[in-house]
């Protein structure tokens, strides 16, 4: 393993996109990862709280092989219909599996729970439709983390979340990225300084520098959010051509980097989710799916710490950034 791609971002494997929408009154939003061809893909959940949309048929023995987009949310329930918008105007654009004359884009999704985040949710008609359509039209390789799309409003123990991303690029060529929105129950800090549990695999800086925490975790960070209030949504990708039953083993390998990110994981509370997507564009090497998986993992354990570091205050917070309590050391 070398170093992150030039983005260190989920973009970095060559032939995807990611689009960020958000409502600021609202404190939510909507992240897609479109892929220029569509994908083959898997999915793993290990949270006791998940709300998700087409998950079912990326189970490796359906018959569906590829999905055009993945979709990760605010909204609770209320946020599976950002995955319907971005579907409708794939349609639009002709893009969908075959059936004969007709074409179904197949738009996996999932979502966290924001709505008690201090936004203003007293809508009339569902946001996330229209957030959903932005957040698609938005789609390039460069996208910002922190306060954006489905980070939004998410929260942790004690902090505001958020959404993030990191790369790494492989010695055999193969990239591997994450992407990912982070709204535990538990904790990606321990003790005064804001150190991330992540810190071991920080990679030039790239969420402060300050080391790793010098003290054990709590048995249970406070506050706890109540049940169906959490969930940490991730997706990890890469160019190594991948069938489903390979990707669905990497996005299991990859819930390793939220437990290695995040105290405690998998929870309950949580909805804890993980996406994997290949666009197949490199041959695996015999033996590379362990590399795969272990990349997988620590890239996706440096996204969780990205996203809470560039998290940004703003009116109504409920809680504080990291920013605001330690950029000043």
């Amino acid at each position: 393993m070398t170093a992150p791609g030039p983005l260190n971002l989920i973009t970095d494997v060559p032939g995807l996109s990611v689009g960020n929408a958000r409502d600021a009154a609202l404190k939510s939003g909507v992240t897609v990862l479109l892929g220029d061809a569509p994908m083959v893909a898997g999915v793993h959940v290990m949270g006791g709280a998940p709300g998700t949309r087409e998950t079912d048929l990326l189970a490796p023995d359906k018959m569906v092989q590829a999905v055009d987009a993945l979709v990760l949310s605010g909204g609770s329930a209320f946020g599976l219909a950002a995955a319907q918008a971005v579907m409708d105007a794939l349609a639009e654009a002709g893009r969908g599996f075959a059936v004969g004359p007709a074409r179904i884009p197949i738009v996996p999704g999932a979502i966290l729970f924001d709505l008690l985040n201090g936004g203003d949710k007293a809508w009339r008609e569902n946001p996330y439709p229209a957030l959903g359509r932005a957040a698609l039209a938005n789609c390039g390789t460069r996208f910002s983390l922190g306060s954006e799309g489905a980070g939004t409003g998410a929260t942790v123990a004690g902090l505001k979340g958020g959404l993030g991303s990191a790369s790494l690029r492989l010695d055999s060529g193969i990239t591997v990225g994450a992407l990912v929105a982070v709204n535990a129950v538990g904790s990606v800090t321990a003790g005064p300084g804001g150190h991330f549990w992540a810190a071991p695999f920080e990679i030039e800086g790239e969420f402060g520098d300050i080391g790793p925490a010098q003290m054990p975790p709590a048995l249970i960070p406070a506050p706890i959010k109540r049940l169906g209030e959490a969930t940490t949504i991730a997706i990890v990708a890469t160019d190594a051509r991948l069938d489903k039953p390979q990707a669905t083993r990497l996005a299991t390998a990859a819930h390793d980097g939220l437990a290695r990110a995040i105290v405690p994981a998998h929870t309950p509370h949580d909805g804890d989710l993980v996406f994997a997507a290949s666009t197949g564009q490199r041959p695996l090497p015999d033996g590379g799916a362990l590399e795969l998986g272990h990349a997988a993992a620590l890239t996706l354990s440096r996204a969780v710490a990205r996203a809470i570091y560039h998290a940004r205050p703003e009116p109504g917070d409920l809680l504080p950034c990291w920013q605001t309590l330690y950029s000043a050391g």
